[in-house]
This record gives C-alpha cells, sequence and structure tokens, in this order.
C-alpha cells in the first residue's frame, strides 16, 4: 500500500507521526505499570500487613516470597496464627505514582540535613556543568572539524591523534583533572570537554565531507578564492547537518554527567540521587533520573523548533515568529523589506564575487 508506515522510507502524517511520538513513551510505561500493578506478573516479595504469631515479622516488612512462607510452615506447626500479607515488589522499584509524588514533592520537601541542596539547586548546578563544558567544546570542536573536514593536510594532521585520544575513557582523567583544576567545578568541566570534543571533531569533519562536490567546482570555475569555498560553500551547505549533529552531542555530553560529578566535591544532582539511594529513597532516585531525562528531550525539542525557524530552506522547516523576525532584518538593511532572504541561498556567483 502506498505511504503505509510498513514500506521501507515511506513518509508519516502528521497524526500517525504524533500517534508512534505517544506510543514509544506509553508503551515502556504500560510496561511499568504492568509490573508495579498486576500482581501475577512480577512480585517477587511479600508486603507484610498481619504478622500473626511469626517472631520476626512486622507489620509493612516487605519478605521475600520464600522466607514467607516458610515462616508460615513453622508457625502452623506450632497452630499459631501464619501472617498475612500482598505480593509486593521490592523497596528499589517503586510504582509509577509513588515517583509522580516524588517528582512533585521534591521541589517542595526540604533536604533530610540542612547542608545537603534542594533537588532544584542540584539540577541547576548540572545543568551549569553542561552548558559551560558543552559550550567550551563546541567553541574549539566545530571550527576544528569543519577545517578538517575541509582541507585534507589539516585532516590528516589532527586526525588520527584525535582517532587515538577518542578511545580514552574521559573518566580515567579525573584524578589528573582534580590535581590540575581543584576539586570544584573546574574538573567537572573538563571531563565533560573531554568527553565530547574528540567526537565532536570527527563527526563535524565526517559531516563537512559529504558535501557536494559539484557546488565547489561551480564556485572555483566562477574564479571563488579559497576563502570563499570555506565561507560561500562550506558553511552554508552544512549548517543544517551540524547543527543536527550538535543536537545529538548534547545527549552525549549528558551521560557523562554522573561520572563528571563524582569528581573533586560531589555535587549536582548526582550527590542528590546518591543520598536519597543512602536513605532508601528510591522513588526520589526514579523521579531525579526522569527529570534529567525530561529536560534531555526538552531541550532537544526546542532545539529542533528553533532549528526550522533558523533554517527555513530544509523540507521540514516551518515558518515561525524567528523566521520572520530575521527575515524582516535582513530585508529592511537591504531596502527591501517586503522580500526576505533565506539564509544559505547565495548563489555560486555570489561566491565567486565574494
Amino acid at each position: 500500500m502506498r505511504g503505509s508506515w510498513t514500506r521501507p522510507l515511506a513518509g508519516l502524517s502528521p497524526r500517525a507521526s504524533a500517534r508512534f511520538w505517544a506510543a514509544s513513551f506509553l508503551g515502556p510505561l504500560g510496561l511499568w505499570c504492568a509490573v508495579s500493578y498486576l500482581p501475577f506478573l512480577w512480585h517477587p516479595m511479600m508486603r507484610v500487613t498481619d504478622p500473626g504469631d511469626s517472631a520476626w515479622m512486622t507489620t509493612g516488612e516487605l519478605v521475600d516470597r520464600a522466607a514467607f512462607a516458610t515462616e508460615n510452615a513453622e508457625v502452623a506447626g506450632r497452630h499459631g496464627r501464619i501472617a498475612a500479607g500482598r505480593p509486593a515488589n521490592p523497596v528499589f522499584l517503586p510504582a509509577p505514582h509513588e515517583v509522580a509524588r516524588a517528582l512533585v514533592t521534591g521541589f517542595t520537601t526540604p533536604p533530610a540535613r540542612p547542608e545537603e541542596p534542594w533537588l532544584h539547586q542540584a539540577l541547576w548546578h548540572s545543568i551549569q556543568v553542561i552548558f559551560w563544558g558543552f559550550l567550551l567544546s563546541s567553541l574549539v570542536g566545530v571550527p576544528l572539524g569543519i577545517l578538517c573536514g575541509a582541507l585534507p593536510a589539516m585532516g590528516r594532521l589532527t586526525e588520527p591523534f584525535i582517532e587515538f585520544f577518542r578511545y580514552l575513557p574521559a573518566p580515567a582523567f579525573g584524578a589528573l583533572a582534580v590535581a590540575v583544576l581543584g576539586i570544584e567545578d573546574a574538573p567537572k568541566v573538563s571531563i565533560i570537554f573531554i568527553g565530547t570534543f574528540f567526537q565532536q571533531v570527527l563527526i563535524v569533519a565526517n559531516t563537512t565531507r559529504r558535501i557536494d562536490p559539484a557546488l565547489l567546482e561551480a564556485a572555483e570555475t566562477l574564479g571563488a578564492s579559497r576563502r570563499a569555498l570555506v565561507t560561500k560553500v562550506v558553511l552554508p551547505g552544512i549548517i543544517t547537518d551540524v547543527y543536527t549533529d550538535m543536537r545529538v552531542l548534547l545527549g552525549w555530553a549528558w551521560t557523562y554527567l554522573i561520572v563528571a560529578e563524582l569528581i573533586g566535591v560531589s555535587s549536582g544532582i548526582t550527590y542528590f540521587i546518591n543520598q536519597q539511594g543512602k536513605y532508601r529513597a528510591y522513588d526520589r532516585v526514579f523521579a531525579s533520573i526522569i527529570l534529567i531525562g525530561l529536560i534531555g528531550l526538552l531541550t532537544d525539542l526546542v532545539l529542533a523548533s528553533l532549528g526550522r525557524q533558523l533554517f527555513p530552506w530544509m523540507k521540514t522547516a516551518k515558518e515561525g515568529w524567528f523566521s520572520r523576525t530575521i527575515a524582516k532584518v535582513r530585508g529592511r538593511g537591504r531596502g527591501r523589506p517586503d522580500a526576505p532572504v533565506v539564509p544559505g541561498s547565495e548563489t555560486a556567483e555570489e561566491a565567486a564575487r565574494a
């Protein structure tokens, strides 16, 4: 069937796309609910509701099913009152409603000790570490990656070492980072930098090499300079793909956060999660982990929407307030407010004249 979602590389209607998007979250959530609320599916423990004549069980205690059955058998052998209980999951697997409640109360309930941070304070601290680590990495990695992809000599000079270095685990430099940068946030930022920079250079370089050679040949035929080839042909030709690469690499930076925040003085959301684990408040542990995922997903959605505004020539782009504002500003600057100029649409002849 033409246009069916089962056909390879077939497009999806907006309604079908929204349904599949929702299903990607509802599926795992449904499985989690089933494991939590259906006692016949997987409940390896018993929560004691009435200890009966048991010598050691107490009300509300979680007991392994085998131990619960063994104790009841012994009590029955003494003609005592056996314990009662209901199937339950281990304490480290809270139900969805418990995690949802912890997600809300985590912002309103003060920490167990005055010196510990609130959830929002820990989260904001982690966001700052991610921001500075990824920003510094991008300021160096993106230009270097473009140069490596555009200039074979630059690529040959730098990429072999980068290929070697990217296999070295970033956390291995933790002790060295603390010795050089101290125990506060600087070594954490450096781990984010190391974890993303080398991958960033290689990915951006590979993206740069995928530009259509015919564009470069046309610009050279029209007399474009070497500088114009890079600034007027290469950069406009790869900017949308590099933007997508950066969205992917930002998620990579988040994966290094937990390890980075264990270096030096423990801080941020990692410290909060570890403290809640010590208190056996696993509902807050799950809530914190889910919160990281929600922030990452929301950030990616915002960046995707912003990309459609920044690059209106993309197939998936939609006109919005940002693209209209840019068009008006550019049109005013050229004396033609009613004729917006699309970024990156310069012809090869314009590149040659530059």
